[in-house]
């Protein structure tokens, strides 16, 4: 059982999407990342760089000939912190009222 705990760091947007896209994937190169989440270049660096810091997000840097390839992937740290916070959020949504999945009613 996952400990929910929101977590301010993954909870920005942008890092909401960058999280969330590399939970499903073990590598996503930066250009996927990039044209999924929309970001620039440079806006994706920074993001990726602040998630490196905290530990959530490991980057891995290499050549496919002469052009290089930036990849990252969640790290283990990463998913114990985005499956917290996506438990504190279905936590806050069902204090509310309200169901995270909609019903049949609801689509």
């Amino acid at each position: 059982m996952t400990t929910p705990r929101f977590d301010e760091l993954i909870h920005a947007p942008t890092r909401l999407s960058l999280v969330a896209f590399l939970a499903a994937t073990s590598w996503a190169d930066f250009s996927v990342l990039r044209d999924n989440v929309g970001l620039s270049d440079s806006a994706l660096s920074k993001q990726l760089t602040t998630l490196a810091d905290a530990g959530y997000v490991e980057i891995r840097k290499a050549f496919v000939g002469k052009r290089p390839r930036t990849s990252a992937r969640l790290t283990p740290d990463g998913r114990t912190a985005f499956d917290r916070h996506v438990s504190a959020l279905q936590e806050i949504v069902a204090r509310a009222g309200g169901s995270v999945i909609p019903t049949e009613s609801q689509a």
